[in-house]
């Protein structure tokens, strides 16, 4: 008998990476995905209860008094900030809008898994830039690679998977070599848990913050000095919003236009804007829970070093061990153990900060005789 005819798609889609979420096993502690450990706080949880009672309702597709919010502490108007489902979405939305087939759209690697997929969904083409020998992104190798087809440049910051932090003036200097024209993504998910001296490796931990390069870089002041920066940020992280889904943009209006032209209408729900105003009401007592995870990253990488790990400088929620080809047995056994870590290839594998007793868990194994075989430490 003969099959029917499939519906046609696009033919590339067959080479086209799937993103893959950290695993979850049930009983085990869970530290592959950059989550936050601590549930929404009492007044974000009731606000998401009673916006729930409206889910007959659309959405505010512009999502108004979060935009209002957003746009007063930032110091901006509001037709400079863009409000997605997560910012994930506004990376696909910038390449969407800047990008023609063909255009090309340049970016650490590793970095954030996702953008070579929105860069290909966009039929643009990704260009990955090798990071540098301390898992930091290469700031030189990345600006010789902007061509004229270059589109958009990623800096993820601090980057994703491996923690490691561009400072203020390596920033400044790179946006001088990159043409006007092409747009440049400071995407900061993670600069809550950023501190002066993160993330590098040739400051010491308490580096001067009057230093350039030890400090945070203030990256909405160089978007306004900038009109092709925009800043990427989320509720996911800091503020323990990621099954939510709500990010936002902040950058020059001809920016946040385009990006609105190509937004999914609604894809920003009633729960996730009440849930990212409250935040926003409760942001202090949010951030300070920063504080804690800063301290546990810094004893756990304390520990691994201890334990003969190279250990990449981080200034995010979670730590980076650079195994190469070791990864995916090294991230097994430690599954084994009943902690699920993220294995990237043979590059490296990904360690969340979570809970003090989390943590242990994973040191336990981690400091373990045979996970110091298999690391080669």
């Amino acid at each position: 008998m003969t099959e029917p005819a499939l519906p046609r798609t696009r033919p590339d889609l067959d080479a086209l990476p799937p993103y893959v979420p950290g695993r979850t096993v049930p009983g085990a502690v869970k530290l592959a995905s950059n989550e936050t450990t601590a549930g929404p706080l009492p007044s974000v949880a009731r606000a998401i209860a009673d916006a729930a009672a409206t889910a007959n309702r659309y959405p505010d597709s512009g999502a108004a008094a979060l935009t209002a919010r957003l746009a007063a502490r930032a110091g901006v108007l509001p037709e400079n900030v863009a409000v997605g489902c997560g910012s994930v979405s506004l990376c696909q939305q910038l390449v969407q809008a800047t990008c023609d087939p063909g255009d090309e759209v340049v970016f650490a690697w590793r970095s954030f898994e996702a953008y070579p997929i929105v860069t290909q969904v966009a039929l643009a083409s990704p260009v990955p830039v090798p990071l540098d020998a301390d898992d930091a992104h290469d700031l030189d190798a990345m600006a010789a690679a902007v061509t004229d087809r270059t589109r958009v440049v990623f800096v993820c910051n601090p980057n994703n998977p491996t923690g490691t932090f561009v400072g203020a003036q390596a920033i400044e200097e790179f946006l001088a070599k990159i043409p006007p024209h092409v747009v440049v993504a400071l995407d900061e998910a993670y600069i809550e848990y950023a501190r002066p001296g993160d993330g590098r490796t040739d400051l010491p931990r308490a580096a001067d913050p009057a230093l350039p390069d030890a400090a945070v870089p203030d990256s909405l002041a160089i978007a306004r000095r900038h009109p092709n920066v925009i800043v990427l940020r989320t509720f996911s992280k800091a503020y323990g919003l990621a099954g939510v889904r709500v990010g936002y943009g902040i950058g020059h209006t001809s920016l946040i236009g385009a990006l609105r032209k190509v937004f999914v209408p609604f894809s920003v729900s009633t729960l996730a804007q009440a849930a990212a105003v409250a935040c926003l009401d409760a942001e202090e007592e949010l951030l300070e829970r920063t504080e804690a995870v800063v301290a546990e990253r810094a004893r756990m990488a304390a520990a691994l070093t201890d334990a003969g790990y190279r250990v990449a400088p981080s200034a995010a929620n979670f730590l980076w061990l650079p195994l190469g080809a070791r990864s995916a047995e090294y991230a097994d056994r430690s599954a084994d153990a009943q902690v699920i870590i993220r294995p990237y290839g043979d590059d490296g594998v990904r360690i969340t900060v979570g809970t003090p007793e989390e943590n242990d868990a994973f040191l336990a194994f981690a400091t373990g005789a045979e996970a110091l075989r298999i690391a080669g430490v």
